[in-house]
């Protein structure tokens, strides 16, 4: 067994490694880039080499930085996590030549499987169903167009060598095709280094299901079930849960029979995993398809190690060390059900932009890598406390760079039931405290609410179709509305009772009243503060919370027990529970008739500029001074985060002014060009 290994990666993953290697007595190397210095995962690791400037290009990606750091520290093997080196086979190759071992599969196996055309030959050599597209190398934008009519549409355009939802486009017409094609060769060689770009048969009210794979050295090759992976916004996965709620047993080993052969075809040592495509409108799930084999560990690995007990972490050292695979296909079972939620730092109250700065506050449910490995009877995997895990690499006070992915951290629950895995999600969420930058903790408790998701009924096309205006938090009744105007009363009142203590200059009562008007939206209520509740619009409710002044967090304790975020915006409250934001005007009820008579501030007219939504760099102009536009003609593209974002005209009008040159790094909310 190594004695020492180097991880060249950061953040999360960078921190789940070292976990593991810390439990299995091994000692660990960090690298870190300028950015990362007061990282985690720096911490975390015995030692830690500066390997450059933040960008990637110039730190994580230079094979002879991450080679001359294992020299330096006398690093015996390397764990690449996921992106960045992990499945660059010249990698494996150039460590090899040193003589350092690479924990993952051989060059060759990641070769064949990282590149999506030669991958897709050798799955139809292998058996595999494949999805119908072009397989080979498309010469230009016409031919694009050319091959997207013979195959007919929607046809989905992507990167040989993507991944991570980058370097993928959906056209459902030809223009789709002129538009994207061009786009997704930059994505593919900015991210990648490589524009080649095929096109397949895009198979409608998909599911994506995929296969997790491990074998050894020896020639032992396991599945480890399935993970459903349907719910995701621009290819890029959000939701992810084990097992699948569509997949048969006799599914099961169908998918896991052909994956292994796949694997076996190529040699596979190490964990990887076999993504498939599986039509949901086919009930026997035969009808799935072969889309690509990622040839290293997924970020949705923890929902497999939690119904399966096995630490996948671990067992990619144990055999990059030469060891067989203890387990046999007869010893993965399925225990339980788990779910996993991706934390991004975007904004899904803005179309879901790309959202980077400082953490002002971060407090997750619990803390990361704190977790108890014997929680819930779980061979050897931290599950944390209750069936709750968290794996991050931030902290607060620290920046989420746009260097780099905006994840923040993942959210894992695991429960006897996919019910209860959701509801431990929910009251997780709710105790998620994140400030400073927009992320997406109340849409994943909207999603965990949702009644699609509970029904199991997923596809791709989840999000698009359920939100197809955007998001604008989970929907809340009236019963539900009701109870948080009880709150915000019981706030204002907690409140004034403070202030007028710490005056020290009313003489008598110092309570304020009981009644008050609370306003939410368009909505406004009658509440009456009574002991152990509060009766509103004439409905007693009864309840209490642990509130007082200052608390970010309240733990609200009756008939709806909950967690609620609270706090003052100048002389409004906003209050975060359940997947939404609401705010409320909390008033005396003897005070409230006069708030007609408050004067509204009305916005300024921001429709005749282009505003960047996000920050990130001017890639492209499509126009120039003086031209005209008419509604959804491209203007802009803004590059953030690795994607490239498409900024269109709202409506008809003339361009007056450019503001921004191409090649500029633009701030939020900067105004690319105004129009007459």
């Amino acid at each position: 067994m190594f004695s020492k290994i180097l991880i060249a990666n950061r953040g999360e993953i960078a921190c789940r490694v070292i976990q593991t290697a810390q439990k299995m007595g091994i000692a660990t190397v960090a690298v870190y880039s300028d950015a990362d210095a007061r990282a985690p995962f720096v911490r975390m690791a015995d030692e830690a080499v500066h390997i450059g400037p933040a960008p990637a290009s110039e730190s994580y990606l230079i094979p002879e930085k991450i080679i001359a750091a294992c020299k330096e520290t006398g690093a015996e093997a390397v764990h690449p996590g996921y992106g960045f080196l992990s499945e660059r086979a010249s990698f494996v190759e150039a460590l090899e030549a040193e003589g350092i071992a690479f924990i993952g599969p051989p060059p060759g196996a990641i070769a064949a499987m990282g590149d999506k055309i030669e991958s897709k030959k050798l799955a139809m050599e292998a058996g595999v169903n494949v999805v119908p597209g072009f397989v080979g190398e498309i010469e230009d934008t016409e031919h694009a167009v050319r091959i997207s009519d013979e195959i007919g549409y929607p046809v989905m355009m992507k990167a040989s060598a993507g991944g991570g939802g980058k370097g993928m486009r959906l056209a459902y017409s030809e223009q789709d095709v002129r538009e994207g094609f061009e786009a997704t060769k930059r994505e593919g060689l900015n991210s990648f280094g490589d524009d080649r770009v095929f096109i397949e048969k895009f198979i409608l009210n998909p599911r994506h299901i995929e296969i997790q794979i491990l074998g050894d050295k020896h020639g032992n090759i396991l599945y480890l079930n399935e993970r459903e992976c349907s719910i995701q916004r621009r290819h890029q996965k959000v939701v992810e849960e084990a097992p699948s709620p569509f997949v048969t047993p006799k599914m099961r080993k169908a998918m896991g029979e052909q994956c292994v052969a796949l694997s076996r075809a190529v040699e596979y040592h190490s964990a990887g995993t076999v993504e498939l495509i599986v039509s949901g409108d086919d009930p026997t799930g035969e009808s799935f398809y072969f889309l690509e084999m990622n040839t290293r560990l997924q970020v949705e690995h923890p929902v497999t190690e939690a119904i399966t007990g096995v630490d996948l972490v671990e067992q990619m050292i144990r055999v990059a060390a030469g060891e067989k695979l203890e387990m046999t296909q007869d010893d993965i079972g399925i225990e339980g059900w788990s779910i996993e939620n991706r934390v991004y730092a975007e904004d899904p109250y803005r179309g879901f932009l790309p959202s980077t700065g400082r953490l002002v506050e971060y407090e997750p449910p619990l803390e990361g890598w704190t977790n108890d490995g014997s929680a819930n009877g779980r061979r050897g995997v931290a599950m944390g406390n209750g069936g709750v895990r968290v794996d991050d690499g931030v902290f607060e006070g620290g920046e989420v760079s746009m260097f780099y992915d905006p994840m923040i951290a993942k959210l894992i629950t695991w429960a006897p039931t996919r019910e209860e895995a959701a509801d431990l999600q929910i009251t997780a969420l709710d105790n998620f405290r994140i400030r400073g930058l927009g992320h997406n903790v109340d849409f994943l408790s909207a999603i965990m609410q949702h009644d699609r998701f509970r029904s199991g009924e997923l596809t791709t096309g989840f999000i698009a179709e359920e939100y197809p205006d955007g998001f604008e938090g989970a929907p809340a009744d009236d019963a539900w509305l009701r109870q948080l105007a009880a709150l915000f009363a019981g706030a204002e009142f907690t409140e004034q009772v403070r202030a007028r203590r710490i005056s020290g200059q009313l003489n008598g009562n110092d309570n304020p009243p009981s009644r008050w008007m609370v306003k939410i939206g368009s909505q406004s209520f009658d509440v009456l503060l009574e002991e152990g509740g509060a009766n509103v619009d004439g409905e007693t409710m009864r309840g209490t919370w642990d509130w007082e002044v200052g608390m970010p967090i309240a733990q609200v304790t009756g008939e709806n027990e909950m967690a609620v975020q609270i706090e003052r915006i100048g002389v409004r409250w906003r209050m975060t529970t359940r997947g939404a934001s609401h705010e409320a005007l909390v008033l005396p009820a003897n005070v409230a008739p006069l708030a007609k008579h408050m004067i509204e501030k009305i916005p300024p007219d921001l429709s005749k500029m282009l505003i960047c939504p996000m920050p990130g760099m001017l890639v492209k102009l499509h126009v120039a001074e003086g031209e005209k536009v008419q509604p959804g003609q491209p203007l802009a593209t803004v590059e953030a985060m690795k994607m490239e974002n498409i900024l269109r005209a709202e409506k008809e009008g003339k361009i007056a002014s450019i503001n921004a040159s191409e090649g500029e790094s633009l701030a939020v909310d900067a105004v690319i060009l105004e129009l007459e």
